[in-house]
């Protein structure tokens, strides 16, 4: 499939918005999609979060919507269901067998580490937070998450943040890795695939948020931020490479932001519709300094 790049890129002028924090407010956000149209539906797993201190990344919630834009929430599972400090970035993705996963980033309690579990069940209202298994379980040096996972050609691929832990506090720093898979379970890491650049808008970390194969070119859309204070500001850039595990930034400037304070536009994801068409998803800062998510139909 061939496509223009540039006929993804999010513009909130034509968006509206699909959740709202629960609470507005700086530090209250909805935001980190994952989208999976199947059976006449659009279903959205997504993250709700207080402010540090107040909880962070408090529920993970799983939803179902026929017009992509107005959901109704099947299931919520919280963080402390899943022994995690907080929840980032879920995964939600079915199987070619026609089973669920939920692909959960999980923050070890007083550290700074993460790694990713994973739920599976028969339907996206079923998800047993009591039946999960490590995937990503990152190690002493390293905290994993934020999965971006794509199936194609009968294979896994995923794309997940990748944080140093040596020193804490550098340990907001990020770069991407890349690993594969058979089953979607065990993963082969193949290195680093994006970095930031020093002295350029991304240089303090990068986080793929969505994968397009085109052809024999592979495109990313990440997150990205210049330095620690910019941190859950990130804004959306592109990547481009031969290789999926070898991608390199595209343009001087971020592609996409907000208008509003830090100018956040973060975790962008691309839903094919069965119809024809395609829905983004992001994460999008506020005027109030709150995280809502929204969508555009394309």
């Amino acid at each position: 499939m061939s496509f223009d790049i540039q006929e993804l890129l999010p513009d909130p002028r034509r968006s509206v918005v699909a959740i709202t924090p629960p609470i507005a407010g700086d530090g209250h956000w909805a935001g980190a999609p994952s989208a999976v149209a199947g059976d006449g539906l659009i279903y959205l797993a997504y993250r709700l979060r207080r402010p540090v201190g107040e909880g962070r990344g408090y529920a993970i919630v799983v939803a179902r919507s026929a017009d992509g834009e107005r959901f109704e929430p099947l299931v919520t599972i919280a963080r402390e269901q899943m022994a995690a400090e907080s929840l980032e970035r879920p995964a939600l993705v079915r199987t070619p067998e026609g089973r669920w996963r939920l692909y959960l980033s999980c923050a070890t309690p007083n550290t700074k580490h993460w790694r990713v579990d994973v739920l599976e069940a028969d339907g996206p209202a079923a998800f047993d937070p009591a039946a999960r298994r490590t995937v990503l379980p990152g190690d002493p040096k390293t905290g994993v998450k934020d999965p971006v996972i794509v199936r194609r050609g009968g294979q896994w691929h995923l794309w997940a943040s990748c944080h140093p832990l040596a020193d804490p506090d550098e340990a907001d720093q990020m770069v991407t890795d890349y690993a594969t898979s058979d089953d979607g379970l065990d993963w082969t890491w193949h290195g680093t695939a994006l970095s930031g650049r020093p002295g350029c808008w991304d240089a303090r970390g990068v986080r793929i948020s969505a994968v397009r194969f085109d052809g024999r070119q592979v495109y990313a859309f990440y997150d990205g931020r210049a330095s620690a204070a910019e941190n859950y500001e990130e804004r959306t850039g592109i990547a481009r490479g031969a290789d999926p595990a070898a991608l390199t930034p595209l343009g001087s400037e971020p592609a996409a932001v907000s208008a509003h304070r830090g100018g956040g536009l973060r975790y962008m994801e691309i839903l094919d519709l069965p119809g024809g068409g395609t829905r983004l998803y992001y994460e999008y800062t506020r005027p109030d300094g709150g995280h809502e998510l929204r969508t555009e139909l394309r």
